[in-house]
């Protein structure tokens, strides 16, 4: 990640001048604690105007580009930062499909290898559509062009993730018609698989 973010934060942790501190931190007339050298409400407002601030720099960060290391099978990661893939699911790491002669496969880490070789060692732009709860840029990411999304769902690595968009609804069909990837075996759709496993 750039140092920009850094330089936004400390830009928002200057503007704030002792004498403003002296106001912040004055309490009314008559208090006990006057100009509060008490620490618990001092550290209260640093950690309130700091989580402010982080906020504004998460929300600030609109792309990000650069060669990316893959986590799973819809989870890349550029200078630092986990980039969700916006609208599509793969299966886990330890998500295991069942072939047609009934055997298990490793399909989540098949879908990790597929998507790395997509990827290769090319740059990578990721344009922000969200923020997930664990703080990872949801985004369109694309390589030379070619959004990945759509290549890892209409190859079968990935279903639409309905829930968010139906974007690549479509091609997940044309994957599911031609049973490409996942769709030539039988499987637990992923956030399905990962309620059943939660916590295991």
């Amino acid at each position: 990640m750039s140092d920009a973010p850094y330089n936004r934060l400390r830009h928002h942790a200057d503007a704030v001048q002792p004498a403003d501190w002296e106001i912040i931190l004055a309490r009314p007339k008559g208090d006990p604690q006057a100009r509060l050298g008490g620490q618990p409400m001092r550290g209260f407002l640093l950690g309130a105007l700091l989580a402010m601030a982080l906020a504004g720099v998460a929300d600030a960060q609109t792309s990000v580009a650069g060669v990316a290391s893959v986590i799973d099978g819809d989870t890349i990661e550029i200078h630092g930062q986990r980039i969700r893939l916006f609208g599509v699911d793969a299966p886990e790491s330890r998500h295991l499909c069942v072939d047609a002669a009934g055997r298990d496969w490793h399909c989540g880490q098949r879908a990790a290898l597929e998507l790395s070789d997509m990827i290769g060692r090319a740059t990578v732009l990721c344009e922000q559509r969200d923020w997930d709860r664990y703080r990872r840029m949801v985004a369109v990411c694309r390589r030379g062009g070619q959004d990945i999304g759509r290549w890892i769902a209409v190859n079968g690595w990935a279903v639409a993730y309905r829930r968010y968009s139906v974007d690549y609804v479509r091609d997940e069909e044309v994957a599911h018609q031609a049973k490409r990837g996942i769709w030539a075996s039988r499987f637990e759709m992923p956030w399905d698989w990962r309620a059943d496993h939660r916590g295991r």
